[in-house]
């Protein structure tokens, strides 16, 4: 399971999601499913990409594995 860190990010780099929809190029309805942790294990690699893109870091710092007991 990943647990997301979209909006942490989006929070420290002071951007909205529409600001980050506008510089990504990915629709709003994408970027809300990147922001669930259910959701962003559905997104594809891709995708993510250029969300990391767009908020200047690298691919891996969108998520991180929660890891079950």
């Amino acid at each position: 399971m990943f647990r997301s860190n979209v909006n942490q990010l989006l929070e420290e780099k002071g951007m909205s999601t529409y600001a980050l929809a506008e510089k990504s190029g990915i629709s709003r309805q994408s970027l809300f499913k990147a922001r669930q942790d259910a959701g962003i294990s559905e997104c594809r690699l891709s995708t993510l990409a250029r969300i990391a893109r767009a908020l200047e870091v690298g691919t891996k710092d969108l998520f991180d594995e929660k890891r079950e007991p």
